[in-house]
């Protein structure tokens, strides 16, 4: 079942604002509960099942851990096991056929597969729900009681299905105490139309260019076609998923949250390290809250320290999907990031600013063939298309491309860094009462473009939903 979230959001969403503008305070909760679990049920009516018994686990776990919060042996138990079945769950659901896979080709044996349909969004939820328990334990955290407010945590319809992850104490004194203004709520129009933006007019608009040069024969690409078409794919996975969390955030604010932000204009690292504090912030917070400090982070012996750091990216890689080619992507950024930290810092702060960032965007580039090709003849192949290609340098059909999509190309990469935000702050400060009505009047034609595209659209898909 394709889930067109975006559709089921412009007729779901009035409503939804609607009862919970107008439910006095001790119910809003509810609402929120109710309306993810409908949300959610709309793509996926069976394993929203699934996504309450996720709940029920952390929050039975949470209760009890506090509960014998002077019996450390006790305490510890209850967390392993919530961890366990959480990690159970997903394993199920999302890895089993790739261990089976692996399994069958290891012994040669013929294991038939479990083709389980994954469940939209497990990754997130279920690191969200898993960091209460975690969190909880740690003592970092208040146990929360009420269950309706635990489900409506773990159920927020706005970041349910491709985030951003919030934890628990990232919203902890919103859940039962949190103030809505017409400041928030315009904070939080502004903020849901620009990641609709972002994803209804660029990311799918230079998507479709992707998807033209992968349904072309690798061999058939020339050197510019593949070139235009791994960029296209490099801007509409930051679009898309960028997008999507803005608009997350965006209807944070107009619930009163505060959601923390996802992504701060990567494209413009200078180093491996610095893109990955600027790409799926949240992600990599939760990995070094939960993982690489557990295992010491970076207060051990240096073979420790790399071992760490290949564990956390080997499992941030099989985060994004069941299948080796993600394993690969995690461990090459983690190879990476150990060069940069024990042999290319120093090195790469001395490179002049084009040159690192020029070195920067090309690894993440490349990354990404990694990341879309999920066979070995596939990212090889289009490698070889990169570097050696066999169409040749350029032909008619990258010439049609660059005709067709150089206006795209222009505005995703302008948007990519923090020119435009830097540009309306400058026209903020000099012409305050202009921007302040031209704001809002932009804003309406915004989405009123972006409707008018949905309303069109063949092609919207969410790249971000099937992890």
């Amino acid at each position: 079942m394709v889930f067109s979230s975006l559709t089921f959001l412009y007729a779901f969403l009035p409503l939804t604002l609607l009862l919970y503008y107008i439910f006095p305070k001790r119910g809003k909760n509810l609402v929120l509960m109710l309306t993810g679990m409908l949300f959610y049920a709309w793509g996926e009516p069976v394993y929203v099942l699934l996504m309450m018994l996720t709940v029920t686990v952390d929050y039975t776990a949470g209760r009890l851990i506090h509960k014998f919060d002077d019996r450390r042996v006790l305490r510890t138990v209850i967390m392993v096991a919530s961890v366990a079945i959480n990690l159970s769950l997903l394993g199920v659901f999302k890895y089993s056929d790739f261990a089976v896979n692996n399994i069958n080709g290891i012994f040669g044996t013929s294991i038939p597969l479990p083709g389980l349909e994954l469940p939209i969004g497990i990754s997130f939820y279920t690191f969200q729900s898993m960091s209460y328990t975690l969190d909880v334990y740690m003592r970092n955290i208040g146990v929360q009681k009420n269950y309706i407010s635990y489900a409506a945590y773990v159920s927020l319809f706005p970041q349910i299905v491709a985030g951003p992850i919030v934890r628990y104490e990232d919203i902890q004194n919103e859940m039962d105490n949190r103030q809505i203004t017409l400041e928030m709520i315009g904070d939080g129009v502004g903020t849901f139309i620009a990641g609709l933006a972002k994803k209804v007019l660029l990311a799918n608009n230079i998507g479709a260019l992707w998807t033209a040069v992968k349904a072309t024969p690798v061999e058939e690409l020339s050197f510019a076609s593949a070139w235009l078409g791994i960029l296209a794919f490099t801007f509409q996975i930051y679009y898309d998923f960028s997008g999507y969390s803005d608009m997350a955030i965006g209807l944070g604010k107009m619930l009163g949250f505060h959601f923390p932000e996802n992504f701060d204009h990567p494209y413009m690292s200078r180093s491996v390290t610095e893109f990955w504090r600027r790409w799926h912030m949240t992600l990599g917070s939760w990995f070094r809250s939960y993982v690489y400090i557990p295992l010491g982070g970076n207060r051990v012996s240096t073979p420790a320290h790399i071992r760490n750091l290949l564990v956390v990216w080997g499992l941030t890689g099989l985060w994004h999907g069941a299948s080796w080619n993600f394993v690969l992507w995690g461990l090459y950024f983690g190879l990476l990031l150990i060069l940069e930290k024990f042999l290319l810092k120093d090195f790469l702060k001395k490179l002049p600013s084009l040159f690192s960032w020029a070195y920067t965007f090309l690894i993440v580039v490349l990354g990404w063939v990694l990341f879309e090709f999920d066979t070995v003849e596939g990212f090889t192949g289009y490698f070889k298309a990169l570097f050696a290609p066999g169409g040749g340098f350029v032909d008619d059909q990258a010439m049609f491309y660059i005709a067709s999509y150089i206006l795209v190309f222009l505005f995703c990469i302008f948007f990519s860094a923090d020119w435009g935000k830097k540009w309306v702050s400058a026209l903020r400060m000099r012409f305050p009462r202009v921007m302040e009505f031209a704001t809002p009047a932009v804003q309406v034609v915004f989405l009123l473009i972006c409707t008018a595209y949905l309303v069109d659209a063949t092609y919207n898909p969410f790249l971000y939903f099937r992890f």
